[in-house]
């Protein structure tokens, strides 16, 4: 396999464990943004993610009329940047002290690039102290080359977790790349501008292992497929899975991201990530987005202490200190 598919299915394997979940993402949208946070990684920040990305390019399937990508820096009014980091001469500029104003903007932002189909990736606004944002977003629409007729799709039964349901399936009679081997069955579905739509079914479940050669069927195969509609949304927050994966020092407080600022320590509160993925008679529709919060490190300049000595008659509260309610009240006269 490529180094792109050996990403994409060890994300996979610790991001969605449970074989009876279903679940989309996108290791284009995932290791794009990524990417642009191992340029601005310096030390070991970027050795854990060199070993994640390994040689991971985008340009190389950006060739594609009906895919739209984006990807953009937020950072705050005040912050310096590095003049050599790639997103500096397009960044968006805004106040990070209005957290509520960043979320507006980037949701706005990923709503137009993803088509309206992800309108929300930051639930919350970010943390107080966040002081830039990475984002990729992407949208990809495209036309099978062998379209199914609707006319020949009808409910049939799904073998799902728990029991037998009724879903709609599509059927069509033509000639696929396929492959049947090691427990795995590999159906090509080849779409306009390059772009192909992989099958990968399990003679038994998803839990048995996948083999390197699955993602490949060279050789053409007349197939009767029946295959589902599908209609899939799921939203990750990444941080625990990357940690599985090996990539920790991003988020501590020590991390070295000089590369994006020279001024500020900064670390990576979270990776949020949201994905959309439709097939239909006609072909396929997707979108995806990914967020890489950045926070400062306070740097807190030591002060002599205030001498407080409790050595005379005073007053104890016992209060709740959300609602102000005052459980006890004391007079310490003689301790």
């Amino acid at each position: 396999m490529t180094d792109q598919a050996d990403f994409a299915l060890d994300l996979h394997r610790v991001a969605v464990p449970d074989p009876s979940s279903t679940a989309c993402w996108s290791p284009f949208s995932v290791a794009s943004a990524l990417a642009l946070a191992r340029e601005a990684a310096r030390g070991e920040t970027r050795a854990e993610l060199d070993g994640l990305l390994k040689d991971f390019s985008a340009a190389d399937a950006l060739d594609v009329p009906e895919l739209a990508v984006a990807n953009t820096l937020w950072a705050d009014d005040d912050l310096t940047l590095n003049p050599d980091f790639s997103l500096t001469d397009s960044v968006r500029r805004t106040a990070f002290e209005d957290p509520a104003t960043v979320r507006k903007l980037v949701n706005t932002d990923v709503a137009e690039t993803t088509r309206g189909l992800i309108p929300e990736l930051l639930t919350d606004p970010p943390p107080a102290d966040a002081a830039a944002i990475i984002v990729n977003a992407l949208y990809l629409k495209v036309g099978w080359l062998t379209a199914f007729s609707a006319g020949e799709t009808a409910d049939r039964p799904f073998h799902a977790p728990g029991g037998d349901v009724d879903v709609p399936t599509m059927t069509v009679t033509e000639k696929f790349r396929y492959a049947h081997r090691d427990g795995w069955q590999t159906i090509v579905l080849p779409a306009d501008s390059g772009v192909e739509a992989v099958v990968l079914l399990p003679d038994d479940s998803l839990e048995q292992p996948l083999p390197p050669s699955a993602l490949t069927a060279k050789t053409s195969t007349r197939l009767e497929l029946s295959l589902p509609k599908v209609d899939v949304r799921a939203r990750f927050q990444l941080k625990d899975t990357l940690r599985r994966l090996g990539v920790e020092r991003m988020f501590a407080r020590d991390a070295d991201f000089s590369g994006l600022s020279p001024d500020e320590r900064m670390f990576v509160d979270d990776v949020v990530h949201e994905a959309v993925l439709r097939l239909d008679e006609e072909g396929l529709e997707g979108a995806a987005a990914t967020a890489v919060t950045f926070r400062t490190v306070s740097f807190e300049i030591p002060e002599d202490p205030v001498v407080v000595t409790v050595d005379r008659p005073f007053l104890l509260a016992v209060r709740h200190a959300g609602s102000g309610a005052v459980y006890f009240l004391a007079q310490v006269a003689r301790p």
